[in-house]
Order: structure tokens, then sequence, then C-alpha cells
């Protein structure tokens, strides 16, 4: 319930700052869907309060950037969970030897 709130204020502090530029509200709810977690909203929205973008093509653009950026952060730390698991199999074996 917490996590929905924290959300929902995530979204409409970045609707309220889309607005605020002369965009669109509907452009802050779709990239709110798009970005998925408030952390990747407050970061749109510092990137839209300080450099004030014209263009719709520049605030969609920085938009994918973050997605894109997650993304890869996402596939780092599976690839790095993967490698843990793998090492861990290679070290232990894959079964456990009981004893006795």
């Amino acid at each position: 319930m917490m996590e929905q709130r924290e959300w929902a204020r995530a979204r409409d502090a970045l609707v309220k700052t889309v607005a605020g530029l002369g965009f669109p509200e509907e452009l802050g709810n779709e990239m709110a869907k798009n970005l998925g977690s408030p952390k990747a909203m407050h970061r749109m929205q510092v990137y839209l309060e300080n450099v004030k973008p014209k263009k719709v093509e520049l605030v969609v653009d920085e938009m994918l950037s973050i997605c894109s950026e997650i993304n890869a952060w996402r596939e780092k730390k599976a690839s790095e969970e993967a490698n843990a698991n793998f090492n861990e199999i290679m070290y232990y074996g894959l079964t456990d030897d009981e004893e006795g």
C-alpha cells in the first residue's frame, strides 16, 4: 500500500512538471508507466526541471535513455547472480554430499 502511494506521488509530480513545461499531462502519465519506479520518475523530473526542454522529442529521448540504463543495470545484476551461482556450483558441486 505504501509503495502504491509513493508511486502515485512520483507520477503526480512528474505529470505536474511535464504540464508545467507546456506538454500534455497524458505524456507525463505515459512516461510514468514506462519508467515504472518512483526513483526513475524522480530522475526524469529532475532532468525536466534542470534542462527545461522545448521539444517533446528531447523529453521522450531522455525517458528512453533512463529506461535503457535501468534495463542494462537489471541485466548486469542478473548476470552477476548467475555468475555467483555458477561459481558456487563449481566450488561445491551439483549435489549435496551426505555423510553417514
